[in-house]
């Protein structure tokens, strides 16, 4: 990996964490396809620049996390399906990262749902979470382990079915993302140096850079999602996930893989 190709993935990473495009997808196909080397830095860094795009979260809504207890407690609970289920099955998830054609295919259906989500639940203005609804879109994001599915968007719609409105699904997804990807950040990280993994400097210095164009990215993202999202819906992300997915598999079939960074 090269600075310019360390810059890609974190402007990569911070337009599409927040949105329902899949973040983990986008990468693994910009470094299979852009020729970037899928070696152990290349995964551990689409990991750790997650932390950047969580810090753009606590910035823009950091006098939402002095709430009660009790809120803690409702994203704690949609937090444990995601701790059980990656435990259980973190190696078969490694596995599918590995597979393109899994993303594009994730991609793909994931765009003619999120077509039909605006028709199959109606915006709401309900802004409460119960335990309940939290456990449910806690059940929701583990879709996501399925590189392609999208965190935020597996989880914002679940936060719809709760009857939740648009935005307030999409907040509270923004707020679970930070102990989830948290989560994941620190157990991959614990996993390499555990395997005796060691950072070059210039490996520490692309994980600075990545981590600081993420956050600065994700910033912007998360501003414009939400008004884009309370206005128009799913529909346009829908349409892109059809278009990505479908010449993505094209590509892969029927074109070498790029290399031209």
């Amino acid at each position: 990996m090269n600075t310019l190709q360390a810059i890609i993935l974190a402007i990569i990473e911070g337009i599409t964490e927040f949105l329902p495009v899949s973040s983990t997808g986008h990468m693994i196909l910009a470094s299979t396809y852009f020729g970037i080397e899928h070696d152990d830095f290349t995964k551990l860094f689409t990991i750790v620049i997650q932390l950047g795009a969580i810090l753009s979260v606590v910035v823009l809504y950091f006098k939402r996390f002095f709430q009660t207890f009790d809120f803690y407690l409702k994203i704690l609970v949609a937090f444990i399906p995601a701790v059980v289920l990656g435990l259980l099955f973190s190696k078969k998830i490694d596995a599918l990262l590995e597979n393109p054609v899994t993303v594009a295919v994730s991609l793909l259906i994931g765009g003619i749902l999120l077509l039909k989500v605006d028709d199959w639940f109606a915006n709401s203005t309900n802004t409460e979470i119960t335990y309940s609804k939290a456990f449910k879109i806690g059940l929701f994001q583990c879709i996501a382990m399925i590189p392609g599915v999208s965190r935020s968007g597996a989880s914002i719609v679940g936060g719809m079915s709760q009857k939740l409105s648009r935005s307030s699904a999409a907040e509270f997804s923004f707020f679970l993302a930070v102990p989830t990807m948290l989560g994941a950040t620190l157990k991959k990280s614990y996993d390499y140096y555990k395997d005796g993994f060691v950072l070059t400097h210039d490996q520490i210095n692309f994980l600075i850079i990545g981590n600081v164009i993420a956050f600065i990215v994700a910033l912007i993202a998360i501003k414009s999602f939400i008004g884009f999202l309370s206005k128009h819906g799913f529909k346009s992300f829908g349409y892109y996930r059809i278009i990505a997915g479908i010449t993505l598999l094209a590509i892969h079939f029927f074109i070498h893989p790029l290399s031209i960074i």
